[in-house]
């Protein structure tokens, strides 16, 4: 029997075994022990399978089964999933250069196999940068991202972190370019990629999608990025009206600090209460001025107008062209095919008006087109263009694109409010306070990359400068290993200048992998007040509601290092191998690298017994 038919029948075997296991899972009397190695077990099998399908997709297409001609493709049904020896070997089958069922591979995969198109076209590419290429003459060649093909069939490292890397790096070739430059960018990508798979797998996806964006960003000139920044109207969709925005990292940051304050319970702005009464009065019926009031009527509509007077005063009971009548039902009829409130010369019938296309790209998908009765193409929600809307407005402000004119005045307007300030309502007005972290150390070595924000958001050189210039921002400075250098006094308490420095140095919670940001945090010492200890920065850390109770429970362990922040030390059935980790879900990439190759270090030091370094007590 030859190699792939004995590989045949141990994926037919295979198959049987993990159907049946799977099934015993059913069991109601199934130990939860039992349940939790199963699931760790099937996990791994996926693992393995993403491997599988990719080699079986590129596999497909260099031998050229799409060519299989009709009886080879009758004998693989004919042996199904549970073949005979016999049946393998007829499944040989053999191609022919006649016409056969599916033109390439991809047809295979989705019309024989039923895999989704877009499922199957990505299996090719991810097999064409992880396993091979295809020439123009069919002959096979090197995969696009070697760096990352060499990993993928390392056993220790997870191949759907690894085909995920490469779908996001290829995604970028348009951006990237071509030449020499292009390709060391390729190639320190895919370097950068695998290094977070393998020291940061719980936030490698993430801070690999920051680093190819980044990689692209620092790509394009200033003036491709001005080009496309912007507040971009999207129309009205299901009764709510959509704009697509997009900034700048450094203006990026002025959102996320507002984000920061409303979310905070314990600032002005995160009022629950004040929150609440906002949101009610959006829907509150009664907040609005009522149908009959008059101080919102138009001059004809008041009583005792003279619109009244006049068609009171007519004996004849003759309107004038224009006029409404009633048909004897009660309803009102309009005499021409504009709705009421609308004139016929904005309301051409054209079908290329701006109204016309904004109704169109608001439709869904399937819905009917027809205008309702009595409305003509282009008339929308009672307004309408005129030319006096598209008059040229003088002065430099102008000179500036539309989008990039709602973006500047949106940015104003946030801005401009200074601190404690109250809205005519009485409710608090947002004060964003944005933080910008300076590495100093790679500031002076590189003068790159050195500035990062306190979302996680990396800051370019030239942003970075002109942020440090704004009023509101507060930089705090850090070396390499992200220890404050500039702030911290002991007391009984932290105070709000700790606090702030710990917040904005640490990001979030400390347990690895958690998503819980800075300012929904808890300060913990790790030192006791209690028993001598001392509240200072590098004896503190910030943890989650849910972590901070874990770990006065012993359930994990932070570990108290000399000239660092705190790292983690999980218990053993978490983490066999005992490493000494940190929580990188909130660094930029570039920062996640740094701190897992500090993690490194110091556990390498901390087992030989040459760091200094002790366990916090719980």
């Amino acid at each position: 029997m030859s190699t792939s038919s004995e590989a045949l029948m141990n994926l037919s075997q295979a198959d049987r075994m993990l159907g049946s296991a799977v099934s015993a899972l059913s069991d109601p009397d199934v130990p939860a022990g039992h349940a939790a190695n199963a699931a760790l077990l099937i996990e791994h099998l996926a693992q393995q399978l993403s491997r599988a399908q990719l080699r079986a997709a590129e596999a497909v297409r260099r031998t050229g089964a799409h060519k299989l001609d009709t009886d080879s493709l009758q004998a693989i049904a004919d042996g199904g999933l549970e073949p005979t020896p016999q049946d393998v070997e007829a499944a040989a089958g053999r191609t022919t250069v006649a016409r056969t069922h599916f033109k390439k591979a991809l047809d295979l995969l989705a019309s024989w196999l039923n895999v989704p198109v877009s499922t199957a076209r990505d299996r090719l590419a991810a097999a064409d940068s992880l396993i091979a290429q295809v020439t123009d003459a069919g002959e096979p060649a090197r995969p696009a991202l070697p760096v990352l093909a060499a990993a993928f069939d390392d056993p220790d490292t997870d191949p759907r972190l690894v085909i995920s890397a490469a779908r996001k790096i290829r995604a970028a070739d348009k951006d990237l370019g071509t030449g020499p430059e292009a390709e060391q960018t390729r190639a320190e990508l895919q370097e950068l990629s695998l290094e977070l798979i393998r020291s940061q797998p719980a936030t490698a996806r993430k801070h690999i999608s920051a680093l190819v964006a980044q990689a692209v960003g620092e790509r394009r000139p200033p003036e491709a990025l001005l080009s496309q920044i912007g507040v971009y109207p999207l129309g009205i969709r299901n009764g709510l009206e959509r704009f697509l925005v997009k900034l700048l990292p450094s203006q990026g940051e002025t959102m996320h600090a507002i984000f920061r304050a409303v979310d905070n319970p314990k600032t002005m702005a995160g009022n629950r209460d004040a929150l609440a009464e906002q949101a009610a009065a959006l829907t509150d019926d009664d907040s609005a001025p009522g149908w009959d009031d008059e101080s919102t009527m138009p001059d004809w509509a008041k009583a005792g107008s003279a619109a009244d007077d006049s068609a009171d005063d007519d004996p004849t009971g003759d309107h004038s062209a224009g006029d409404h009548f009633t048909d004897g039902t009660g309803d009102e009829t309009p005499d021409d095919d504009c709705p009421s409130g609308f004139d016929a010369d904005i309301c051409p019938e054209d079908d290329d008006n701006e109204c016309g296309n904004r109704r169109e790209a608001d439709r869904e998908p399937g819905t009917d087109a027809e205008a309702p009765s009595g409305t003509p193409p282009g008339a929308v929600g009672g307004t309408a263009r005129t030319a006096a809307n598209d008059a040229a407005v003088p002065g430099p402000f102008e000179d500036l694109r539309p989008e990039l004119r709602h973006l500047l005045g949106l940015m104003a307007v946030l801005q401009a409010n200074g601190p404690g300030a109250l809205a005519a309502d009485g409710h608090a007005v947002i004060t964003p306070q944005i933080g910008v972290l300076l590495d100093y150390d790679k500031m002076l070595e590189t003068g790159r990359d050195f500035a990062v924000s306190t979302s996680g958001i990396p800051i370019p050189a030239g942003q970075a400068r002109a942020m440090v210039c704004n009023a509101g921002l507060y930089p705090v400075v850090l070396n390499g290993k992200s220890r404050i250098l500039d702030l911290g006094r002991t007391q009984r308490l932290f105070s709000k200048s700790q606090a702030r420095a710990i917040r904005a140095a640490y990001r979030g919670c400390a347990y690895p992998g958690c998503s819980m940001p800075a300012h929904r945090c808890e300060l913990d010492h790790l030192d006791k007040w209690e028993l001598g200890g001392r509240t200072d920065i590098e004896t503190s850390d910030l943890y989650c509601e849910i972590h901070h109770i874990a770990r006065h429970c012993g359930l994990f362990h932070a570990v108290k290092v000399k000239g660092s922040r705190p790292m983690v030390l999980l218990p053993k059935e978490l983490d066999p191998e005992q490493r000494l980790q940190f929580n990188t879900y909130f660094f930029s990439p570039s920062e996640a690298l740094r701190l897992a190759e500090w993690a490194r270090q110091a556990t390498v030091l901390w087992r030989a017994g040459r760091l200094d370094a002790s366990i916090a007590d719980p």
